[in-house]
């Protein structure tokens, strides 16, 4: 099967796209494991405080081709609620905050 879905009863948590050109895009995890839902990290905005294995190129270009944080089975959606906490003061900030202000929550995972 090309897509696995599971989902619980507040949403999904669980999605594998294994016909994607680049599945699987992080090496590291299990390929049955795989969790494509958060294809694009939402929490790459939270830049050190994301919790994720991340550098930053010489251009200043954060790189998460290492993270494989949110892809390991529906842990993903926990730990991006974890942290919703500082998107949210992010957002309501009017975008990026200083450091100071979003704390220093490490990984969890």
């Amino acid at each position: 099967m090309a897509n696995d879905q599971v989902t619980y009863a507040n949403g999904a948590s669980f999605f594998r796209n294994t016909a994607c050109e680049y599945f699987p895009c992080h090496e590291g995890v299990d390929e049955s494991e795989f969790n494509c839902l958060f294809c694009y990290c939402p929490l790459y905005a939270l830049g050190p405080h994301c919790g994720g294995n991340f550098t930053y190129t010489k251009k200043g270009v954060k790189d998460c081709t290492a993270c494989t944080l949110l892809h390991h089975g529906s842990d993903g959606a926990r730990i991006v609620m974890e942290r919703f906490g500082l998107l949210n003061e992010m957002a309501r900030q009017g975008g990026v905050a200083e450091a100071a202000d979003l704390g220093s929550e490490g990984p969890t995972a």
